[in-house]
């Protein structure tokens, strides 16, 4: 069993940034593949970054990156918009795939979410 806690989260302006963590529990992180995903009011859960790879929306923006060491997960957030809005989760599996990493159905475990909110 994988715990996932997601930490960072909050109010920011326009144009601001903000940084996310996801810690893990479990022996074997480095093993993990683990991606980001959002999900905001009235909008299916998105994918947002992981495996190296980014959606078209954050691109240039964003960067994900891990810290084996310390089982954290970061999603490093600039330029961010009002439109990213959401509450982003983390998501962790012990597959590995080339093209499924993208959908949430790839992932067997989730964090609870932490709010980001962006003001115009």
């Amino acid at each position: 069993q994988v715990q996932l806690v997601e930490s960072g989260g909050g109010f920011v302006q326009a144009g601001g940034s903000l940084r996310l963590s996801c810690a893990a529990s479990g022996r074997s992180f480095s093993t993990y593949t683990m991606g980001w995903f959002r999900q905001a009011p009235g909008k299916e859960r998105e994918f947002v970054a992981g495996s190296g790879d980014y959606a078209d929306s954050v691109k240039g923006r964003f960067t994900i990156s891990r810290d084996n060491a310390k089982n954290t997960l970061y999603l490093q957030m600039n330029s961010l918009k009002p439109e990213d809005t959401a509450v982003y989760v983390c998501a962790a599996t012990m597959a590995y795939s080339a093209t499924a990493y993208r959908t949430a159905r790839f992932y067997d475990y989730w964090g609870q979410g932490t709010q980001v909110t962006v003001s115009s």
